[in-house]
């Protein structure tokens, strides 16, 4: 089995920065891409960013512009730095990986972190 353990999360004042972090673990595996949702109450999860193995990113409108994914594939760990921070960012981020191994039968299968939680205060 693969986990994934998400940091970084917290209260920020509006303007603010912050960066998550996603650490993927476990024994003999592979992963593809790797993203980052966002929950906000009483809202549907929705995509933020995700970033390919090879480094090719893919942004929400919201945060496009004020965010930077980036991943280490040596750690099996993906970032996400947001600036600009506002109010509606505040949310459940969430963690995406596909990811392959014995347990997958070696087919790519998504795999979600517990979720850290980002408040933004005006």
């Amino acid at each position: 089995q693969v986990h994934l353990v998400e940091s970084g999360g917290g209260l920020v004042q509006a303007g603010g920065s912050l960066r998550l972090s996603c650490e993927a673990s476990g024994r003999s595996f592979a992963i593809k891409n790797m993203g980052w949702y966002r929950r906000a109450p009483e809202k549907e999860r929705e995509l933020v960013a995700v970033i390919s193995r090879d480094g090719t990113t893919n942004y929400a409108v919201s945060v496009e512009g004020r965010s930077t994914i980036s991943r280490d594939n040596t750690k099996n760990t993906v970032y996400l730095e947001m600036n600009s921070l506002k109010p509606e960012d505040t949310a459940v981020y969430y963690c995406n990986a596909e990811v392959s191994g014995s347990f997958s039968r070696y087919r790519y299968t998504g795999i979600w972190g517990q979720g850290t939680l980002v408040t933004v205060s005006s």
